[in-house]
């Protein structure tokens, strides 16, 4: 029996410090001897399995103490992630809308077009080597912008009376030098007035067996109630103005005209399908394109059959970035891949597709061979709301958020530098530098990858990015390619602001007219067409269309008229 002290016994765990610990084990017995410090009191003795007990019971309280530790690590980073989520929606909900970080940057550059200008210590281009012309500075004229000329004026001429038309100083009669011009805005509220159409009729004043009728004119809704106009006036009030239907019949009726909106909403519908040829036409450029892009966004359809009405749908746009500007918008009840599959089939075998990262893009590319390109804002965005969500008091370019940010800057500001480029001279600079800074990223990627939690934002702006990779950096091998899909975000755009005021489309035939007038919407304002005189000449021309050339000589950049000032 060896002795223990009192003191350790009266605690949970047993203190080894004071005496070391050898074991002997034979087939027989188990013996264990311990050999004490000098110092250690030998008041009270325990058996060896009782030691043995002890030390089991320490052993587990180690287990549980460690355990312990884990769970609290964890609750900690769970902890954090659950505050950088709370970050990132009040953002949402209350942040700018804007990624731009600082009143300096602008259009995501960072101020690095600067960096890239040529100094001395720059080494001159040993080919193509041009003379260009650099345009004086001008000054920009401060005060109130000029009307525009192209309005109608109407002058009203202010003369002194007869009797105030002699010289205080010597009463010689004054004679007209010049006028003094000031102009104003005014405006000439809507009209609502009424087309009477009498079509003659002829009878045989002989027989009374013969009537003619002079045929009527064909309309794009046969026997409807408005005019090309009045629908034009309708559908880019709605559309294009984002006002809801039952404003528009409000107006109508503070103008003289009372029409339900009922009325209203089926015109629009029943316009909206009647230009499906025209669609057709467009997708048909579209597909045949060599660089194409592609988007979708949500839309709330109330009626639709098998579906309640809280369900989402969706609205897929295409875009072209070559020949004649084609902006296309196509409804479809899911966002699944073989409803993109349908509205991309039959594109051209080669073409450039430019999208955001969703997976159903991959699989519509690996079908028709397309070279898939994907979207460095997109990769950017991610990163933004990952330093978003940092304290003030540790931002700064130490931050792997803020670092990837700097980066991307700089292959912005390559590509603000080169669309003053020719194409030669825009691969020359994505080859050469533009490459480097990629490079630069990838190392980076590489170095925080695995040194990052997935789950934060951090963590998933970086798998993002290495998920994305190839298709991001492939942008580089032609001068022609995209960097990103902005171009079709801005399409979308528009949409997106309507959706806040009409909010929904009540049934899905309404969701496609929607979708297609909405396509002649933005490829007129692609083509900078003016949309309300192409709607009224369209909505004439279109019931006499019988073949393809007819329905081509009835496309925007055919038939509209250049617009004098484009409204966003």
């Amino acid at each position: 029996m060896l002795p223990i002290p009192q003191h350790l016994l009266s605690v949970r765990h047993v203190r080894l410090r004071y005496f070391k610990l050898t074991y002997t084990y034979d087939a027989a017995n188990f013996a264990m001897f311990m050999v004490m410090t000098s110092d250690a009191p030998k008041s009270l003795s325990i058996t060896a399995d009782e030691l043995l007990a002890l030390i089991a019971e320490r052993d587990a309280a180690l287990a549980e103490r460690d355990t312990a530790r884990g769970e609290l690590r964890v609750t900690q980073v769970e902890r954090d992630l659950l505050k950088e989520q709370l970050k990132a929606f009040q953002r949402q909900l209350f942040g700018a809308r804007s990624e731009a970080r600082s009143a300096e940057q602008r259009d995501l550059f960072l101020n690095e077009a600067e960096a890239l200008a040529p100094t001395a210590a720059t080494v001159p281009a040993q080919e193509g080597e041009t003379e260009i012309e650099v345009a004086s500075h001008k000054r920009k004229k401060h005060g109130r912008k000029p009307l525009d000329p192209a309005l109608p004026r109407e002058t009203i001429r202010y003369a002194l009376p007869e009797s105030e038309r002699t010289c205080p100083h010597d009463g010689t009669v004054l004679v007209e030098i010049g006028v003094e011009v000031s102009e104003q805005l005014d405006i000439i509220p809507q009209q609502v007035r009424v087309i009477r159409h009498e079509r003659v009729k002829y009878a045989c004043s002989r027989c009374d067996q013969s009537i003619k009728v002079t045929p009527a004119r064909l309309r794009i809704i046969p026997k409807g109630l408005f005019t090309e106009a009045a629908l034009a006036w309708f559908i880019t009030s709605k559309l294009i103005d984002g006002l809801p239907l039952y404003r528009v019949a409000a107006l109508l009726k503070r103008f003289g005209g009372d029409i339900s909106r009922n009325t209203l909403a089926a015109s629009v519908v029943r316009v909206g399908h009647a230009v499906q040829p025209i669609i057709n036409l467009l997708r048909d450029h579209l597909l045949d394109s060599e660089i194409v892009f592609g988007d979708e966004t949500v839309v709330q359809v109330l009626k639709e059959p098998g579906r309640a009405a809280q369900t989402k749908s969706y609205m897929w746009v295409q875009m072209n970035g070559s020949g004649p500007p084609v902006r296309l918008f196509s409804y479809a009840p899911g966002r699944g891949t073989q409803h993109g599959a349908d509205l991309w089939a039959g594109i051209r075998h080669g073409a450039v597709l430019m999208t955001d990262g969703y997976e159903p893009y991959n699989a519509i590319s690996q079908v028709n061979g397309l070279v898939h390109l994907g979207c460095m804002a997109h990769a950017r965005r991610y990163f933004v709301e990952a330093e978003a969500v940092l304290p003030k008091e540790v931002r700064g370019f130490d931050q792997p958020a803020t670092q990837f940010i700097e980066l991307i800057g700089k292959l912005y500001a390559a590509e603000s530098r080169a669309r003053k480029m020719t194409p030669q001279q825009r691969a020359r600079l994505r080859m050469k530098y533009s490459r480097a800074v990629l490079a630069a990223i990838k190392a980076l990627l590489d170095h925080h990858l695995e040194r990052t939690t997935p789950n934060g934002l951090l963590g998933k702006a970086l798998r993002y990015l290495a998920g994305q990779w190839p298709k991001l950096c492939r942008y580089v091998e032609n001068a022609a390619w995209p960097i990103d899909n902005n171009l079709c975000e801005n399409a979308i755009r528009p949409f997106v602001v309507g959706r806040k005021s009409w909010l929904f489309a009540d049934t899905v035939g309404g969701a496609k007219a929607s979708a297609n007038l909405y396509s002649l919407i933005e490829t007129c304002k692609a083509g900078n067409i003016d949309v309300y005189p192409y709607f009224i000449a369209l909505f004439k021309a279109l019931p006499y269309a019988r073949t393809v050339d007819d329905y081509e000589a009835l496309l925007p950049w055919k038939l509209g008229q250049p617009a004098h000032n484009m409204a966003e």
